[in-house]
């Protein structure tokens, strides 16, 4: 792949950097989804959790390398995520808390 090695760094970053942006543009429009349906959520704490962790070790990876679109777009992805979480577990709470209470009202 020496086509590779005829673009700078600079431009690499800034392409990583879009690209960064861009998934977390899709963490935020699956976050904007969550808050308007007020159905229970279809993912699992687990899967969004998942998530938040590979962000942190990418996070890492680019402080480890100094690589700025890394730290930059996953320290973003995880706050994007760790929102996510957060309304994912209280849709969770607020369907088992109506299904309990239900179901002591037909006891």
């Amino acid at each position: 792949m020496d086509f590779l090695d005829h673009i700078s760094d600079a431009a690499f970053e800034t392409i990583g950097l879009i690209a960064g942006l861009m998934g977390c543009l899709v963490i935020a429009i699956q976050l904007v989804k969550e808050v308007k349906v007020k159905e229970p959520s279809s993912m699992s704490i687990g899967f969004v959790s998942g998530w938040f962790f590979i962000y942190f070790f990418w996070a890492l990876y680019g402080i480890r390398f100094d690589a700025i679109a890394l730290i930059i777009t996953n320290c973003i992805a995880m706050a994007l995520q760790l929102s996510l979480w957060v309304i994912v577990v209280r849709k969770n709470r607020a369907i088992r808390y109506r299904t309990s209470s239900h179901a002591q009202l037909q006891s």
